[in-house]
């Protein structure tokens, strides 16, 4: 017979109590148990661990198997613990991948959802463009990805919102000027009053101002925060989903061209290959209550 862990439990629970019947009562089992336990413990040891049948002390091979005992039963319940922790989806770390606009505007108010009901669960967050999210959930380098949609839809995206793109400026700027003279609907044209500050958010604009600009364009950026501020600080337009409005500081305006008008989907994206844990299939239904509801 093999020795099992269970014989190394009863064992340790005997040696720090000093005798059997204190043992079978922290236990739970008769005394006759304890040492029918005990005895099978050393049988397969081949040597005695007790240095008499009262089992109040230990012989010198009994201090090193204790020894063993508590590290290999300690080591045992901390592992089940973070098992029942891991399952109950309180413990556990999230690995999530997302483009930045997502991250100043959609993550936020998730997050305070998501930290109400499973506050020991930690929350890694890479500030990443679209591409590179897909790259890191192919390569298992992070649980879920968030990031603007392709045209056609990846064939593992789950889309999950969608918002309309505009051009951000400053206030008291030409394009503000230009905005305040309008007498139509606004048009990308706008974009030729200011130097544009590309982004990837401006390859899904298809308008031929904005192509131009593109060519030319001598500064780019992928963080929103970074992106605002160079406008705030006058050294051009960009162009951001509506969604940023929430954030947009004071000195900066927002306007939504319809010629075309622009929408960006916004899909989350998992490993179709491996299965999620509990901690992040639990942010994953909570980004998917939050923002896709139940039809009626």
């Amino acid at each position: 017979m093999a020795i099992k862990l269970e014989m190394l439990r009863v064992f340790r629970v005997a040696a720090e109590e000093g005798s059997l019947a204190d043992a079978a009562g922290v236990l739970g089992r008769t005394p006759s148990a304890v040492s029918m336990m005990l005895a099978q413990l050393e049988d397969n040891i081949g040597a005695p661990l007790f240095e008499t049948d009262r089992k109040n002390r230990l012989t010198k091979l009994g201090d090193l198997v204790l020894a063993e005992a508590v590290r290999a039963t300690d080591v045992f319940d901390s592992s089940a613990e973070a098992i029942r922790r891991l399952t109950a989806s309180i413990a556990g770390t999230v690995r999530i991948a997302a483009v930045p606009s997502v991250i100043v505007t959609l993550l936020p108010g998730a997050i305070a959802g998501f930290r109400a009901t499973h506050p020991g669960v930690r929350l890694e967050i890479s500030d990443l463009d679209s591409d590179s999210v897909r790259r890191r959930i192919r390569f298992d380098e992070a649980d879920i990805g968030i990031l603007t949609g392709s045209p056609g839809g990846g064939e593992d995206d789950f889309p999950i919102a969608g918002d309309a793109l505009g051009i951000v400026y400053r206030e008291g700027g030409a394009i503000d000027r230009a905005v305040g003279a309008m007498d139509g609907a606004p048009g990308w044209s706008l974009l030729r009053h200011e130097p544009l500050i590309a982004n990837p958010l401006c390859d899904l604009v298809a308008h031929g101002d904005v192509a131009k600009l593109l060519e030319t364009c001598n500064l780019q950026a992928r963080n929103t925060t970074a992106l605002l501020s160079f406008v705030r600080e006058g050294l051009g337009a960009t162009i951001l989903p509506e969604g940023a409005m929430s954030m947009l500081p004071g000195g900066l305006g927002f306007v939504r061209p319809v010629d075309p008008a622009v929408t960006r989907t916004l899909s989350m994206l998992r490993n179709p290959a491996r299965r999620l844990g509990p901690a992040a299939q639990a942010f994953w239904d909570t980004i998917v209550a939050r923002f896709r509801p139940p039809a009626a």
